[in-house]
């Protein structure tokens, strides 16, 4: 009993540990975006608050226009995760249940871009975007990626230990291919479209690099980009970017606290045979 209790303290003492690493920077920014610009600045600095203010968020909505640039992150954000919950999970599903001709080169491909670092392709990718007319647009921001190689990864590698048996017995009954995908295979697919979703919304919401490339006016400016501006040429303002932070990783946690179920079980269920 005696050493199930110490192991147990171990765990709890090293589970306790893990969660300061990985709160401790974001419990720091939220304190830090109630403190005024020269409590931040303080050296040594402050933990809690000395002087508490909301005035850092007045401040930012009133130098920034984060509605415009709220909308512009949630509308890309949303079309992004329900184009490649759509998209990746049909690719998925003929790589993993139906027979065609290039079959395994097209899955070979997929694994390709997987070891394809995003950056690389930013050029060409810009190119054809300018070429196309869609610089500054909505579909010039999501295009690129409304279909990803590591969703169809996701998505085939499940739906490949789904029984063949239920799609064979639905195509005895009569039922055509895209009746067989929406009426049996997504409804089994909850796990896997969730993490799918989460990381997919995830990657969309903290995108810098190519709306900043793509989008060339303030209209069009998502979170990440529009907090850019605080860092002109007037210095630094910490004050507004731990305030903007905040506000740009406030949906996602609450995100994943009503999907974190689900995208355990995806991320321990994807691929096990």
């Amino acid at each position: 009993m005696k050493r199930t209790r110490g192991r147990h303290a171990v765990i709890l003492a090293g589970l306790g540990a893990g969660l300061l690493l990985v709160a401790g920077p974001f419990v720091w920014t939220a304190l830090s975006s109630v403190k005024p610009e020269a409590e931040i600045r303080r050296d040594p600095p402050t933990f809690w608050p000395e002087t508490f203010t909301l005035g850092n968020y007045a401040e930012l909505f009133d130098r920034v226009d984060m509605g415009r640039a709220f909308f512009n992150s949630m509308l890309v954000a949303l079309v992004l995760v329900a184009a490649n919950l759509l998209f990746c999970s049909m690719l998925g599903y003929a790589l993993a249940k139906l027979r065609f001709p290039g079959k395994n080169v097209v899955f070979a491909l997929v694994l390709v871009q997987l070891a394809i670092p995003g950056i690389v392709l930013m050029i060409p990718q810009f190119v054809l975007i300018a070429k196309l007319g869609m610089v500054n647009t909505f579909i010039g921001i999501i295009l690129p990626t409304m279909v990803t190689p590591l969703g169809v990864f996701m998505m085939r590698q499940f739906i490949a230990d789904l029984p063949d048996e239920l799609i064979d017995a639905a195509r005895v009954d009569g039922a055509k291919e895209i009746r067989i995908f929406l009426r049996m295979i997504l409804p089994l697919c909850g796990p896997p479209l969730a993490t799918l979703g989460l990381i997919t919304f995830l990657g969309a919401w903290n995108n810098f690099l190519w709306p900043a490339v793509v989008a060339q006016s303030q209209e069009m400016y998502t979170l990440p980009v529009a907090l850019n501006i605080l860092n002109g040429h007037e210095g630094t303002h910490y004050n507004l970017l731990v305030a903007g932070s905040v506000v740009v990783i406030a949906p996602i946690l609450l995100l994943f606290v009503f999907l974190q179920r689900f995208f355990v079980q995806g991320i321990a269920t994807t691929g096990i045979k």
